[in-house]
């Protein structure tokens, strides 16, 4: 288990007024600052969705982002996915709401999207896929076919978008640029997976125009890939790029999702 889960009671669903004072204002903040920049960079209003990456928050702190207008959440590791689950799943429904991959058929009720925005092992793909609605860190065919089996198997469909490494830089993940057209087709057309997007993270330099350049060819990847027409593609319309210190490059290159944590909660007690 991870350390830091040692020492906070993650599925705690109970936080001060001052503290979810403090919440409501970073999503309004970052709210804010998301729809300025969208009309700035000439874009409709709605465009771009805020995702509260919420790794070490606990169920009362996700709880008051949602409250203040949040309609997206990313968990990094599956173990948190798993011990904030109920406590999410049910507050939500108290409110109207559905969260992730919560059986709503028929229901008119919102749904908040649940996304896995960290690296996914092998062994966890069942456990999260009941919670789960979207796996934003898929890297490579070996992922996409492990999560497409036990979809098949489970009689469900998994949104994914495939990770790219834009940046080239070791310490993070994602498939080649030159992969991610034929990688896209060949995951977009295995069962039990929906191919929703592109997801990449800006390259950790102190350059505009280099973080620009990678979420750039990625838009430009996203259209070669829709103007393919290849069967499955049809869905590929998501820009995951983007987080609190390039979320303007990122909304004026066409990103579609922003990852937004420390913006919204505070910095974290535990890493």
């Amino acid at each position: 288990m991870t350390a830091y889960m040692d020492h906070k009671d993650l599925a705690n669903e109970t936080i001060s007024e001052e503290r979810a004072t403090q919440i409501r204002d970073g999503v309004h903040r970052v709210l804010d600052t998301i729809r300025l920049s969208e009309q700035q960079a000439g874009r409709e209003s709605g465009s771009v969705q805020l995702l509260a990456a919420t790794k070490t928050r606990d169920v009362g702190e996700i709880m008051a982002a949602i409250d203040a207008g949040v309609r997206m959440i990313g968990e990094n590791r599956p173990q948190e996915v798993m011990a904030k689950a109920e406590g999410l799943q049910r507050l939500c429904a108290e409110r109207g709401l559905n969260l992730g991959a919560t059986d709503a058929a028929g229901s008119d009720h919102e749904t908040v999207p649940f996304h896995l925005i960290g690296q996914l092992q092998a062994n966890k793909i069942g456990k999260i896929l009941p919670i789960v609605d979207t796996i934003e860190s898929v890297d490579g065919l070996e992922l996409a076919e492990r999560i497409a089996r036990r979809a098949v198997a489970r009689d469900i469909t998994v949104g994914v978008l495939l990770e790219v490494n834009e940046s080239g830089e070791a310490s993070k993940s994602g498939c080649e640029p030159s992969e991610a057209i034929e990688l896209a087709e060949q995951i977009a057309a295995m069962d039990g997976l929906e191919l929703r997007g592109l997801m990449t993270i800006g390259a950790h330099v102190n350059d505009e125009a280099t973080i620009r350049a990678g979420f750039a060819h990625l838009r430009r990847t996203r259209d070669a890939i829709l103007a393919s027409k290849t069967p499955g593609t049809e869905h590929c319309t998501e820009l995951s790029m983007g987080m609190t210190q390039d979320m303007t490059l990122a909304i004026e290159e066409g990103s579609t999702i922003v990852r937004v944590g420390t913006a919204i909660f505070g910095a974290r007690a535990f890493i």
